[in-house]
């Protein structure tokens, strides 16, 4: 074994990942953080992912190298792609670019191809949990192929020196599920970019809202795996109770045609991003995560730094930085009862409303990518020098083989 690491400095980090920005999800994000934290730092990041479209080719601007291979649509999520596992160019373009570590951020073949080229070239590789895709196939009518799916996960990240889960709750897990070298890396949030500055009077009016309405938020995917059913029962039961009650939708998915022809009332605003995004969440005022799919959920982060008063079940992202009551409201995980009464709670407490999104907005400002960014370093330069110190232990063993 022939291995291209000569100190635990990083210099070189080879990223692979089924998707990437521009595309809207949560891995997409994690990853446009952890990599321009990497390039802040001086250090030089290949990513190797497939192609969005005909025009996205091959390229590199300053210390970012994008490497985009064939891919085909993944069925259920047209907008996104796999990639095909092609592991003589991946391991050719992973040899050629030499990184001390690579990060291979998602399962799917060419993940798979990633983590074999890593492995044969003696190159420390790190894998990441970020999609709990054997949950999400319940939800495609697929529940008989669970077990095979947790099996070929379990095989694919033992196959690696470690998985970085964004929970402990996903570490217990795996680590219940015979998963090897569980370790947790959190994650950060951008609140200069949310903030309840960027409330909109304007917005709210585009919206037909008044100021006195109560604006329920939703941001992310519009289909079946993020329970919009619960959700939508929320509102209902919400507007049943005061009229003034809003829903508004920001996404995209399978499930948004449906909404929109038996619930008019309701307001979508499609996909948004940047500074237009940020404007959306600070101009709700309750945010709905009714989600038991997420492995953490961006979103929630995002709007508690927008100032929002976000209802969830008790895990992911709203386990790890909600105190119920506090700074937020959570439900106990799969009580779709409990979840409309913490919703309802809020509709009949506008002073616990106010608190709870000053509370948020205030906690939100503690979860720094910065941080976040420095862990990961420190888990890729950790990993390398077990992977150096394993190979000096394989080769002096042989010498004293060879000796005697």
């Amino acid at each position: 074994m022939t291995l291209t690491a000569s100190s635990s400095t990083l210099q070189r980090v080879t990223i692979v990942t089924e998707t990437f920005a521009p595309e809207i999800n949560g891995v997409a994000n994690t990853l446009g953080h952890l990599v321009q934290g990497l390039i802040s730092r001086g250090i030089e990041v290949q990513v190797i992912r497939p192609r969005q479209n005909r025009n996205d080719l091959s390229a590199s601007q300053g210390k970012l190298h994008s490497i985009t291979l064939p891919g085909l649509p993944i069925p259920g999520y047209n907008a996104l792609r796999f990639g095909f596992p092609l592991i003589g160019r991946i391991r050719k373009a992973i040899n050629r670019f030499a990184p001390q570590a690579v990060y291979v951020a998602t399962e799917g073949p060419m993940g798979w191809a990633a983590v074999s080229a890593a492995r044969a070239s003696g190159i420390t590789v790190l894998s990441g949990f970020h999609t709990n895709f054997h949950q999400y196939i319940e939800h495609y009518r697929l529940g008989a192929l669970e077990g095979l799916a947790y099996r070929y996960l379990r095989y694919f990240h033992n196959r690696t020196s470690g998985t970085l889960v964004p929970t402990r709750i996903q570490r217990d897990e795996l680590d219940a599920h015979g998963f090897h070298n569980v370790r947790v890396m959190a994650r950060g949030v951008d609140s200069q970019l949310f903030s309840p500055q960027k409330r909109s009077a304007e917005l709210r009016k585009q919206w037909g809202v008044r100021e006195d309405d109560l604006v329920l938020l939703y941001v992310g995917r519009i289909a079946g795996e993020k329970n919009m059913d619960l959700a939508l029962a929320t509102y209902r039961r919400l507007l049943a109770a005061d009229e003034r009650v809003k829903l508004v939708l920001v996404g995209d998915g399978p499930a948004l045609a449906g909404i929109r022809e038996h619930y008019p009332a309701v307001i979508c605003c499609g996909m948004q991003r940047g500074e237009d995004l940020a404007r959306h969440y600070a101009s709700g005022d309750v945010f709905l995560f009714p989600s038991k799919t997420d492995t953490f959920g961006n979103v929630v982060t995002e709007a508690m730094a927008s100032g929002l008063a976000v209802v969830s079940f008790d895990y992911a992202a709203a386990h790890e930085h909600i105190h119920n009551g506090q700074n937020g409201m959570l439900a106990p995980f799969g009580d779709d009862q409990s979840y409309i009464r913490c919703a309802e709670t809020l509709l009949d407490s506008p002073n616990l409303l106010r608190r709870l999104r000053q509370q948020a907005c205030l906690h939100a400002r503690s979860i720094s990518w910065n941080s976040i960014v420095d862990d990961f370093i420190q888990r890729l330069n950790g990993a390398t020098a077990e992977v150096i110190q394993h190979g000096t232990e394989q080769n002096n063993t042989a010498k004293s083989r060879a000796t005697v």
